[in-house]
């Protein structure tokens, strides 16, 4: 029976991951690829212990504006191993009249609970690329009209997410999502397919927006508001994905000469898409991953990570939850995306995660809801550095 199960599980995998790539072909925009879902194991991940004067600026950091952010992390952690004690006295310091306020107390009570490791790339390396999303504001309706007509939709029912760890315990933590076609399991649509009105998503309209590229963008941040018609706003939050691997147009673009690398940011390809409408949908389906979302409950503050709490502004980070663990404190060396001399250091919270965000120095900063926001978000492309701040007794294995 157990052998039978196995194969069972097996062949469900590979035909989920055996199809036929066509190749790309050149520019101007080529028809979109279909490449299947595939299965990513996580990449090796080297962890060094570190000294506290090892993360620059430790020791005149301000350490305040980030003490909200652990206290959401521990919403989330407080019942886990070696998270309970940590847990438990920052609620202490917190309720102190100046303890959350005192960068020296706070300063002490990180040294006293973590132990700080270096995180490095497979390669030794120690830098990785830094980037930055927001929270975006849609103008859209609950219903198609002329001007609100591209669809925000919920997850669809015939969305099959299947845990391979079930089976194969060496495949922890890896999903595949496909749908079922007869008595096969198949690739989920891609973006093409769905853009071009699958079925069975017909009637899990969400909301309607009037713009293609500012929802595709909403896609990429993982969650916005939306604008109605008589001024109502409205959250909404991730809540499934097609199953592709994220491919950014941006990259596209420079492949194809559209743009040059310094005018690949997030405002150089809404130029591009306004000046080029009649190839946006050409470029867009070049990315085949397409995100499902759910109406957020009112009176949320901000909006939801992959931790399951409220993001701050600022201070969360979305990072590879493959090989950085979600709620961790995170210390974060860059520079800003404005003035790449003026360093950005500052302990941030790792409490969301992303489709394009994989590897082990690579992270995506989160700025927060605004036009300010978004101008930071969409030009920040950094170098930097990570430690990860593990509570002790739950320090890793070091490589």
């Amino acid at each position: 029976m157990m052998l039978e199960a196995n194969k069972k599980w097996l062949a469900l995998g590979l035909s989920l991951l055996l199809a036929a790539c066509a190749a790309p072909s050149k520019p101007p925009i080529a028809p979109p690829v279909t490449p299947p879902p595939q299965v990513i194991q996580p990449p090796a991940v080297l962890f060094a212990v570190s000294k506290w004067e090892m993360l620059p600026d430790w020791q005149a950091l301000d350490l305040a504006p980030s003490w909200p952010a652990l206290l959401q992390s521990c919403r989330a952690l407080k019942t886990k191993p070696n998270w309970q004690e940590v847990c438990a006295n920052a609620e202490i310091l917190g309720a102190e009249k100046s303890g959350a306020g005192d960068s020296t107390a706070l300063r002490a009570f990180y040294e006293a609970w973590f132990t700080p490791y270096q995180v490095f790339n497979p390669d030794g390396s120690e830098q990785g690329m830094i980037t930055g999303y927001y929270e975006p504001l849609l103008k859209g309706s609950r219903f198609r009209t002329t001007r609100f007509r591209y669809p925000l939709y919920a997850a669809p029912d015939d969305l099959l997410q299947i845990d391979l760890g079930e089976a194969y315990p060496q495949l922890k933590d890896l999903r595949l999502r496909g749908r079922l076609q007869g008595k096969r399991v198949v690739p989920y649509y891609n973006r093409a397919e769905i853009d071009a009105g699958a079925r069975s998503l017909r009637g899990r309209e969400l909301f309607w927006v009037d713009n293609a590229v500012e929802l595709f963008f909403l896609q990429i941040q993982g969650s916005g508001r939306i604008e109605l018609p008589d001024g109502k706003l409205v959250k909404v939050g991730y809540a499934e994905q097609n199953g592709y691997p994220y491919v950014s147009i941006g990259k596209k673009l420079i492949e194809m000469g559209e743009l040059k690398l310094e005018e690949a940011s997030m405002q150089g390809i809404k130029a591009w898409a306004e000046q080029h409408a009649d190839r946006l949908p050409a470029l867009l389906a070049q990315n085949p991953s397409y995100v499902f979302f759910r109406e957020l409950p009112d009176g949320l503050s901000a909006p939801l990570g992959a931790l399951g709490v409220p993001l701050t502004d600022e201070y969360s980070l979305a990072v590879d939850a493959r090989t950085i663990p979600l709620g961790a404190p995170v210390f974060l060396a860059t520079t800003y995306p404005d003035d790449n001399s003026t360093p950005l250091n500052r302990l941030m919270l790792a409490q969301d995660t992303g489709g394009a965000i994989r590897g082990a120095v690579r992270a995506d900063f989160f700025w927060g809801f605004g036009a300010q926001a978004a101008a930071q978000a969409g030009k920040m492309k950094q170098q930097g550095r990570m430690w990860v701040l593990f509570p002790k007794g739950g320090e890793p294995m070091v490589n």
